[in-house]
């Protein structure tokens, strides 16, 4: 018997129990006289239901609204969860994009180095984030894909990008353009790394009301001496005694650019500019001397000298840019760069090389969440999973820091020695890798450096602040002490440092400064006393570290591949990043844990522009091998 044929009989079934319980309900009154009459006992009746109280009604209505709501988002969360999964687990590898198309390359979008995760792809990062490597795969498939007409560089209000990235990005369109097919680069304004990116294009296209940042460098660091006088708060800065470059901890100890940091400074932003000048004016065909004055005179900003200038090929709006595409070029269709790259397949090769990224601040411990810092444990358990993965041939470390924990370093450092043993191992460095961010790309096989790139700044400092004097003048809050031995409370932030608790810490960064300078000597053949003279906490460019030996030769991601490759003797290669990356149901429990103060963050960040520094220096570790973060350079 089927299934509908057993509901059709149930159903009357059901009908017929509840008229005959009607009918008894109906001839209950009869029913009772006729017992009276025959002298038969009658049934005890039921009591009555007493009604709840009010203050039971509603609590029982709270219980019953709470667990509505429980249900209700249990089952959203797994209808989100359902949703999630079938979005991660669908195929987009073979993404179809269409023939005649041109791949843009959207620059309003902030560039990371480290691809992004299933969380960050699936929610709203995805939408604003786009990595580094995502773009330099689809510019490197685009130039022999017969489908693709051209390259779009979008740079909307000004762009996103670094020197740095735009060196890099640079290099992958110089190759893309081997194989004659055009790239038109078009903003409504542009901002001065995005403009040197673009005179890589073959047209660029500039918004006829729209603007050309184009003036030079400036570096603006911020000093907080003179707050920090008011408040009461006094910062002792312990470097070593030769470590005059070592310019981190001046924020807090000085109103303006000591002479070794201002010396040093303007070393390096001159020659990111000389080296940016020189490109521009190649591609431009225009001469050093005419790029200077232009940029001394602010004599290219507007559109129409711009275009006088010769700084731009034509003016015109984003949707003429469309038009000429479709019209010159036969392009139909713009796919982002970010779909376009999910088009590709993924190649078979019989090894994988390893990717490691170390994007963000040098600090101890592992990561939980989605935020981008370098930590010691991670990074080291990468390398030696990498080192122990036989499917692994080579390993590329690539470096976006400015430094950080001298302790985490050593440990990550120690990780690249082990895995070099195994493996080779070729750093690729972004627009920074300076400080505790030298040190731990110190030690691989090779070194590779965009000219643009700030690295070297061998060298470390201790800060130490007091805010006893703050506590007692502005809140009245007064402390004691009761002690075992001399400098039990050396270290307290309530009193100035002990003289001797100051000398021990003048120790401890002079010893590290030393095991610095060796480590980097045995990583690159040098001599101690060599390392130590270019070192002293200096901060070189790429095109100088080179010179001098830090790094060994001047590129991007691309090359460093190649390297790592060649090292290996290996031709067909796929890419395996390490760490791996959490399931998504972890990352999703480690985005709830840290949503609100993700967008707590975001907040004060727009309120207080230098919060997110002042927050790294209250939650540091006491020794520190970094560079002056608090540096614009535009």
């Amino acid at each position: 018997m089927d299934e509908k044929t057993n509901a059709s009989e149930v159903q009357p079934e059901i009908q017929t129990v509840a008229e005959e319980n009607a009918a008894e309900n109906q001839s209950a009154p009869a029913n009772e006289q006729q017992n009276t009459t025959n002298d038969k006992p009658s049934k005890p009746k039921k009591k009555k239901r007493q009604p709840l109280g009010f203050g039971s009604t509603m609590l029982a209505s709270a219980l019953g609204f709470i667990i509505a709501i429980v249900v209700i988002n249990v089952l959203v969360m797994a209808i989100g969860l359902a949703m999630i999964f079938a979005v991660s687990s669908a195929d987009t590898s073979t993404m179809p994009v269409g023939d005649n198309i041109v791949v843009k390359i959207d620059l309003t979008k902030a560039i990371v180095e480290q691809p992004l995760s299933e969380m960050e792809s699936l929610f709203s990062n995805g939408d604003n984030v786009v990595s580094l490597q995502t773009h330099l795969n689809a510019i490197a498939n685009a130039k022999d894909d017969a489908k693709v007409k051209g390259l779009f560089l979008y740079m909307g209000d000004g762009g996103s990008v670094s020197w740095a990235q735009s060196e890099e990005l640079r290099a992958a369109i110089d190759d893309f353009k081997t194989s004659g097919k055009p790239v038109v680069a078009f903003g409504n304004s542009y901002s001065q790394p995005a403009y040197y990116l673009a005179t890589a294009a073959t047209r660029v296209v500039l918004n006829p009301v729209g603007m050309l940042d184009f003036r030079g460098i400036a570096a603006e660091s911020i000093f907080l001496k003179e707050m920090m006088d008011k408040l009461g708060v006094s910062i002792d800065l312990i470097r070593p005694g030769n470590n005059t470059f070592k310019s981190a901890g001046e924020t807090y100890t000085m109103t303006h650019f000591s002479d070794a940091n201002r010396e040093q400074v303007r070393a390096y932003i001159s020659g990111i500019w000389n080296h940016v000048a020189e490109g521009v004016a190649k591609e431009r065909n225009l001469s050093i001397d005419t790029i200077n004055y232009l940029a001394d005179n602010l004599e290219s900003v507007l559109a129409n000298e711009a275009l006088s200038a010769g700084m731009v090929d034509t003016l015109a709006f984003e949707a003429d840019v469309m038009k000429m595409f479709k019209n010159e070029y036969g392009g139909k269709r713009v796919v982002a760069s970010t779909r376009y790259e999910k088009s590709i397949p993924e190649a078979k090769a019989p090894c994988n090389i390893a990717v490691i990224y170390a994007e963000g601040d040098v600090v101890g411990g592992s990561g939980n969440g989605m935020r981008r810092d370098v930590y010691a444990n991670d990074i080291a358990k990468a390398f030696d999973d990498a080192a122990a993965d036989t499917s692994v041939k080579a390993i590329v470390f690539r470096i976006n820091s400015p430094g950080g924990s001298a302790v985490a370093s050593e440990i990550m450092t120690d990780a690249v020695v082990r895995a070099k043993e195994k493996k080779p191992v070729v750093v690729s460095m972004g627009a920074v890798a300076a400080s505790a961010g030298y040190e731990i790309a110190s030690n691989a096989t090779t070194i590779v450096a965009q000219p643009t790139t700030l690295t070297g700044s061998i060298g470390v400092f201790g800060v130490v602040p007091e805010l006893g004097k703050m506590l007692r003048s502005k809140l009245g809050i007064t402390v004691d002490t009761v002690m075992t031995n001399a400098n039990a409370a050396g270290f307290s932030t309530m009193r100035p440092l002990s003289p001797t608790a100051r000398a021990m810490l003048q120790r401890n960064v002079e010893e590290f400064y030393v095991n610095f300078c060796m480590r980097v000597a045995k990583g690159r053949s040098l001599e101690v006393e060599y390392v130590d003279s270019i070192a002293r906490g200096r901060v070189w460019t790429g095109v100088d570290a080179c010179r001098l030996g830090l790094v060994d030769t001047l590129g991007g991601m691309n090359l460093a591949m190649s390297l790592a490759a060649s090292a290996a003797n290996v031709e067909k290669y796929n890419t395996k990043v390490f760490p791996k990356q959490k399931d998504l149901v972890s990352q999703l429990l480690d985005y709830a844990g840290e949503k609100k103060d993700t967008e707590l963050s975001m907040q004060m960040r727009q309120i207080f522009p230098f919060y997110e520094e002042m927050c790294r220096w209250a939650t540091m570790e006491p020794l520190q091998a970094r560079l002056p973060f608090i540096t614009n350079i535009d």
